[in-house]
């Protein structure tokens, strides 16, 4: 069995417009948050993407700090562009 995120919200945490810089708050289909950083500048891409502490990652199952979301950057980079989450985030 593979693991799939399949993103369901995503809402703006903060910004800093003069350097293009974004965090967003990424809540997937099974429950788990993801906290992912952005650069806007040439093109939107992903920097930094982790897990939030509120539930087991559904990958290793650990309930601490570990990289597994890592695995996943362009899964969640074609969504969050494909999907146009990063768009409904900034308009909000």
């Amino acid at each position: 069995m593979s693991y799939r995120p399949n993103i369901t919200n995503v809402t703006k945490a903060s910004s800093n417009d003069k350097e293009g810089l974004y965090e967003f708050i990424i809540k997937l289909a099974d429950g788990t948050e993801c906290r992912a950083f952005y650069n806007r500048f040439p093109e939107w891409k992903m920097t930094n993407i982790s897990r939030l502490l509120k539930t087991p990652c559904p990958i290793c199952r650990k309930d601490f700090i570990c990289k597994c979301m890592e695995a996943f950057t362009a899964d969640f980079e074609g969504q969050m562009i494909g999907d146009q989450w990063i768009e409904k985030a900034i308009a909000e």
